[in-house]
């Protein structure tokens, strides 16, 4: 008689698959495209658009934008309808993306995670940490999908290095560009230094316990440089530095553990990693001691033979639309994205301490001096809200009460 193992397996194969196939939730199996609309019809906002409109799941179905004009070109631009009131898009979509102004994330954020809607936010997540944290809340209440579009993450050449980073102990970052007259209403450490304050904060994993950082007001407003020392709980050290008033655009980290070390350009999306041999890890190689035929030698054969270096050249990838997958993978799945609002407030909450400290940035010995980006003389008394005993001979006619006032 033939052997039936052969006929066993397959079947054992076929009710493995059923079994899995009621793991996965109806989302996943249903073949509706996903529904999202985009609110804000700038720069970043036609990026999305333009990419939601091309996946196939999922069907773009509106933009919104005040200005009718921009949201009915950029309809136009993906075929779809133009709206100029955010809330008009309840009960019409599953998901939106926020690529309004930072200032205005919260408000219109927070009707959609009421109304049960999935929320993508364009980075950083809101203004302030209440807001940040109100927004998770929500979002987490109603079981819904809070992403926050802290692009970097899903560039090619910072995923390659990551199985090479593990604990990192010294962080270096600079991105700076020249300046673009958008995010007016932020300053350089909200606008840019937020990017490499979530990739720091995704790889040290750890809390931060000492702040220390300073900036200038180049153009009049917030401030477009900014350089920050973060100490982590840890023991790593991140040194972050931005400007959006450079003349040329710079977007590079170098990152060092006790086992490698590994340089990224985010721009070109390349990096380099070095892995230093276990002789000088073990400190087994002293260069003070080698004899002269040793020097000569290692002269040709020191880097090749210590401190061997790979360059990790990555395909042409589209981070925006990566994220934007991401989401919608997310919701349909579901599952955690791989940022979330949690690690947006985390980003923001830093990104505070850092303001905070910048803002106290003394830039001389005295203890009234120049202080903060617009290098202004410091108070010595901070104006605050008081009351005082009002005297009926200045209001006649009246009792004597506390008058609340300012200064």
């Amino acid at each position: 008689m033939r052997p039936r193992k052969r006929r066993v397996k397959k079947r054992r194969v076929k009710n493995d698959a059923r079994r899995e196939q009621t793991r996965i939730p109806p989302e996943v199996r249903t073949v509706r495209k996903l529904r999202i609309g985009v609110v804000g019809c700038g720069r970043l906002g036609g990026f999305h658009s333009q990419k939601l409109a091309a996946m196939k799941d999922v069907e773009l179905v509106a933009v919104v934008d005040p200005v009718s004009e921009r949201a009915e070109r950029l309809a136009a631009e993906c075929g779809t309808t133009a709206l100029s009131e955010p809330l008009a898009l309840i009960g019409k979509v599953d998901a939106v993306v926020i690529a309004a102004s930072t200032s205005a994330h919260h408000a219109l954020a927070r009707p959609f995670l009421e109304a049960g809607i999935h929320v993508f936010v364009e980075k950083p997540i809101t203004v302030t940490g209440e807001q940040a944290e109100e927004l998770v809340s929500l979002a987490d209440e109603n079981g819904l999908v809070l992403q926050v579009g802290h692009v970097e993450r899903f560039n090619p050449a910072f995923q390659a290095v990551l199985p090479y980073v593990d604990s990192p102990k010294f962080i270096e970052a600079s991105r700076c560009g020249p300046f673009t007259f958008r995010s007016m209403d932020v300053g350089v450490v909200l606008d840019l230094m937020i990017h490499d304050i979530d990739l720091v904060l995704s790889l040290v994993r750890s809390r931060p316990v000492q702040v220390d950082a300073l900036g200038v007001s180049v153009l009049g407003g917030e401030e477009d440089v900014a350089h920050a020392v973060i100490r982590f709980e840890s023991g790593c050290t991140a040194v972050l530095k931005a400007s959006r008033v450079a003349y040329e655009p710079v977007r590079a980290m170098s990152i060092w553990t006790p086992r490698s070390w590994a340089k990224i350009d985010f721009a070109a999306r390349n990096a380099e990693v070095v892995e230093p041999s276990e002789t000088l890890l073990a400190r087994r190689l002293d260069v003070r001691n080698l004899a002269p035929d040793e020097i000569e030698y290692y002269k040709e054969n020191l880097y090749a033979e210590h401190l061997p270096r790979t360059r990790i050249t990555t395909e042409p990838a589209d981070a925006i639309r990566r994220e934007l997958r991401d989401f919608v993978d997310s919701i349909r799945t579901p599952r955690r994205p791989l940022v979330t609002g949690r690690d947006g407030a985390a980003a923001l909450s830093l990104a505070h301490e850092i303001l905070e400290s910048l803002a106290n940035h003394r830039w001389d010995e005295k203890e009234d001096g120049l202080a903060g980006p617009h290098a202004l003389p410091r108070p010595a008394v901070v104006p605050a809200p008081h009351f005082r005993v009002v005297n009926p001979a200045e209001t006649p006619g009246e009792k004597p009460f506390r008058r609340r006032e300012a200064g």
